[in-house]
């Protein structure tokens, strides 16, 4: 994994400023992980990793949600860093386009909400899941009139929502995010 991800990573919640109190926990205990170097931002670091996802938004402030295929739960896009990757913001766009099937999503690079939850996830290696721990950067991006989602792989279902409205069960922190992206629509 590049060490320039890494250094993105740092510089980048190092700068950001969280909109809440857990986020700001959160940031700072991903700052102590990167302190282990490049390796804290790929799955070979089995104690926990950093990810990166983004909370798609359309005009109508819609959030678009997947059904995560193995944990059932519904939940913003994203996932792993990959080791093309050079910033967070890069591998949030790149996860939520593949997770969408949407092109011409537009991403606004400073985070929208830190998160840290544990989970059973793979090394990426082939090796059964065991516990793990994701320190998990979130981004707004916005998706471009008209766009159609399609389901990929990884969720059983994707879906619009009104923040209102949101389905269940929800993941870790999900609506947390979801004021700090509406704020920075005007």
């Amino acid at each position: 994994m590049s060490e320039a991800l890494h250094a993105d990573a740092v510089w980048v919640l190092s700068e950001w400023q969280a909109t809440t109190e857990e986020g700001d926990l959160a940031r700072k205990r991903a700052l102590e992980l990167l302190a282990d170097g490049p390796v804290a931002v790929t799955r070979a670091h089995r104690a926990g990793h950093l990810t990166a996802s983004a909370l798609v938004v359309d005009a109508d402030g819609r959030v678009l949600l997947c059904l995560h295929g193995r944990l059932g739960k519904w939940m913003q896009l994203g996932g792993h860093c990959e080791p093309g990757d050079l910033t967070l913001a890069e591998a949030a766009l790149r996860e939520a386009t593949e997770e969408s099937g949407i092109e011409g999503l537009t991403l606004d690079p400073n985070p929208i909400d830190v998160d840290v939850h544990d989970v059973r996830c793979g090394a990426g290696d082939g090796t059964p899941a065991s516990a793990s721990t994701h320190y998990d950067v979130r981004f707004l991006v916005q998706a471009p009139a008209g766009a159609t989602e399609q389901i990929s792989e990884e969720s059983s279902a994707l879906g619009w929502f009104r923040p209102d409205a949101l389905p269940s069960p929800l993941a870790s922190a999900t609506v947390r995010q979801i004021p700090p992206a509406l704020s920075r629509l005007g």
